[in-house]
């Protein structure tokens, strides 16, 4: 689907100038001649970028930046024939994402309007796959299953993550109480020995799996998923 571009812009030259250009790169277009105008089109149409005039009859660009912001988190480009510090930090001030002072290269402002839509768009998600593979054992925290020596294991969900999180950072050290925050998502006040009762009975069904790696105890301080690394 096309982008949808508003221009507010009461210079019918320069309106049609930027509406050729925007439609060329593939824009949909709507305008508004006024800046009261330019608000209801903002609110009704909810265009993906506003290129916005300062000089503008009925209310000013600052004026259009404002009340538009004031419900919408739209990219606005502001466009003046003023190229003052003041008045460009005044466009910043009131929540516009750039300012380009006429007369100006369309070349540049196409690059500035598809660098400031960038800002916006949402990062695709990276799909982070939870499985953890060692020898003879896999923890699939996706799927919640616990494949040992090829044969799945029925495990409890907190069993799991308790084990999927000790795994994905082996050799590494937890108290129970860290156990306790991280895997059970709570400070956890009461008695720590929860922790044990989830780690002996993962160790039922672990023992004794592989030389490569084991829950063990670190007497006095917690528990860590110990790996022999130069296996």
């Amino acid at each position: 689907m096309a982008k949808k571009a508003l221009i507010i812009e009461d210079d019918s030259n320069i309106a049609q100038l930027l509406r050729l250009y925007l439609e060329k790169d593939g824009f949909e277009t709507i305008s508004a001649a006024d800046g009261g105008l330019g608000v209801q089109r903002a609110l009704d149409e909810e265009p993906d970028i506003i290129l916005l005039d300062i000089m503008l009859p009925v209310l000013d660009g600052w004026q259009v930046c404002r009340k538009i912001r004031e419900t919408s988190k739209v990219p606005i480009i502001m466009l003046t024939a003023k190229g003052e510090t003041f008045d460009k930090v005044t466009g910043l001030e009131m929540g516009a994402d750039d300012y380009v002072v006429k007369p100006f290269e369309i070349k540049e402002l196409i690059a500035r309007i598809h660098a400031v839509m960038r800002r916006y768009e949402p990062e695709e998600a990276v799909v982070v796959e939870k499985k953890l593979t060692f020898d003879r054992l896999v923890i699939n925290l996706d799927s919640y299953e616990l494949i040992v020596d090829g044969k799945k294991v029925d495990t409890p969900p907190k069993e799991m993550e308790l084990l999927y999180h000790l795994a994905a950072t082996p050799n590494r050290v937890y108290t129970r109480n860290q156990l306790l925050d991280e895997v059970w998502g709570f400070d956890y006040f009461g008695d720590s020995r929860t922790v044990d009762v989830h780690i002996k009975r993962l160790r039922e069904k672990l023992e004794g799996v592989s030389n490569q790696w084991m829950l063990k105890t670190v007497w006095g301080v917690g528990y860590k998923f110990e790996l022999d690394e130069e296996l």
